[in-house]
């Protein structure tokens, strides 16, 4: 008797619907109180505090390379991402992300006609990748197209072996002494780079602009700095953890074969060394 006498004085909804319309009602109005109380970026959809867009070029850079990011679904759901400050650091029109696991021509024609380019190329490692700083220099106003994978290594890997016109550029790839500014994510090994930092290298070797790297990296900087100021941590790489027994999780057979095998050249080469 005393459930019947809430629910008809107001208290819960009469039925199964209303019930769900009241919560739903109260949650939203508890996520527009939190969003009054929150400013959040129309450009970076940070809040306003740890915005990191005042940190990018006052004017975006005229830069010449064309940049097309192939995006996996899941890595736009990261709050921590890099692609969007490429986006904003260069004029309108010079850097397309396309979201997606599967690239078809048919589903992506305009893509397959730049993937088809005989000036595009895809930044990707591999035995058959030429180091993008030995590309040749192309006749008249004509610029290389900048091919990136952007998202884990796994989804990266995914979207390169599981497509086959994202293997119809040249394969290139950057050789740098650069040590990641992405200190708040766990990077595969220690020469690994964000998509930002990966792309700013890259053009900055095809237009032979050194000055963009540090230009184009320091909302990147700035969103680390921001992180660890409420309580992130630095990362250390994935092959620094494992080289020196900080590793906690369970490695791959295939991975311990592997680092076996490239202890016991490094010992062969020390014995040869001492001979």
């Amino acid at each position: 008797m005393e459930e019947n006498s809430r629910a008809s004085n107001g208290c819960f909804p009469e039925n199964n619907d209303d019930f769900l319309d009241t919560i739903f009602e109260y949650a939203n109005g508890e996520t527009e109180e939190r969003l009054e109380r929150r400013p959040v970026c129309d450009r970076c959809r940070r809040p306003i505090t740890v915005c990191w867009c005042p940190f990018l070029p006052t004017e975006p850079l005229d830069v010449k390379t064309e940049v097309y990011i192939l995006q996996h679904p899941f890595e736009e759901s990261r709050c921590l991402r890099t692609a969007p400050m490429l986006y904003h650091s260069v004029r309108p029109g010079k850097c397309h992300i396309v979201k997606s696991k599967k690239f078809r021509p048919g589903r992506f024609p305009e893509i397959a006609t730049v993937l088809q380019s005989p000036n595009t190329i895809l930044l990707y490692p591999g035995d058959d990748a030429v180091d993008i700083s030995e590309l040749p220099s192309l006749e008249g106003d004509a610029f290389y197209t900048l091919v990136l994978l952007d998202g884990t290594w796994q989804q990266a890997k995914g979207i390169y072996t599981q497509n086959a016109m994202v293997k119809w550029p040249q394969k290139v790839k950057i050789s740098h002494t650069m040590t990641s500014k992405y200190v708040i994510r766990t990077q595969p090994n220690d020469t690994s780079l964000s998509t930002l930092e990966t792309a700013a290298i890259a053009i900055s070797i095809l237009e032979n602009r050194p000055t963009l790297v540090d230009i184009m990296t320091r909302p990147l900087d700035a969103l680390c700095q921001f992180q660890m100021a409420h309580g992130a941590v630095a990362h250390q790489s994935k092959q620094h953890r494992i080289e020196n027994g900080l590793w906690e999780k369970k490695l791959p057979q295939k991975l311990l074969r592997k680092m076996e095998k490239q202890q016991s050249k490094a010992d062969f080469s020390d014995d040869a060394d001492k001979r």
